[in-house]
């Protein structure tokens, strides 16, 4: 588990294709990993990758294919800037919120505009996951835990403080790029519960505008 508070900022410096799938070198810069063994996590723009190899400078740590079509892993080269953030231990502060570390989806930054001395973001989420994000909810882009100050559909915008900017890629934000997305982890487990009996049900039988009228969430 992670916070999306940002530790530091790395640098990708290989992308090794191995069996299949992909072998990464980052390089992390600022991080300390004094207390990082093989075996822990690490998330990378809001990726949760296992450490493989410590060269001294950063670490090695496997892409599966499953995160290549999940996430926007694909668009990175080296030399790309990525957020980095250690794994949560049982002291940590939890400034941020609960993340997972596993990518929901690929968003795109769709316009930006400066805000006094913040920046206005404005990005599409996958049609899928617009019903997760709620105004003044938690979202998570590239691994940094962000409040939604508006929502329109699949649409969302992001106010950014100088601080945030400062200490994370989303200075380098322009529009076009893929960023990864994390929904809010209860929005996710409180779906599932609405669904009650129906969970155990097959694939496709999920919430709709129906079930919720039915269940008196809805009045027509």
């Amino acid at each position: 588990m992670f916070t999306g508070i940002i530790e530091a900022i790395g640098t990708l410096r290989a992308l090794t294709p191995k069996g299949g799938d992909l072998r990464v070198r980052v390089a992390t810069g600022a991080l300390d990993l004094g207390d990082v063994k093989l075996g822990d996590s690490i998330a990378v723009n809001g990726v949760c990758l296992t450490v493989v190899e410590l060269p001294g400078d950063g670490f090695w740590a496997d892409v599966s294919r499953e995160t290549l079509a999940r996430s926007a892993f694909p668009g990175l080269t080296v030399g790309s800037r990525v957020n980095l953030e250690k794994a949560l231990t049982p002291s940590s502060r939890l400034g941020g919120h609960l993340v997972s570390g596993h990518v929901d989806g690929v968003g795109q930054v769709l316009a930006r505009e400066d805000n006094a001395r913040a920046v206005q973001f404005r990005l599409a989420a996958p049609p899928e996951l617009a019903r997760y994000i709620a105004l003044k909810g938690s979202i998570t882009v590239d691994g940094t835990s962000l409040t939604v100050n508006a929502v329109n559909g699949a649409e969302f915008e992001l106010t950014i403080v100088p601080h945030t900017l400062a200490q994370t890629i989303m200075a380098d934000y322009r529009p076009g790029r893929a960023v990864n997305l994390e929904v809010d982890l209860l929005a996710r487990y409180l779906e599932r519960l609405l669904l009650g009996d129906k969970a155990a049900e097959p694939s496709g039988s999920g919430i709709t505008e129906g079930f919720l009228a039915e269940h008196g969430y809805l009045k027509h």
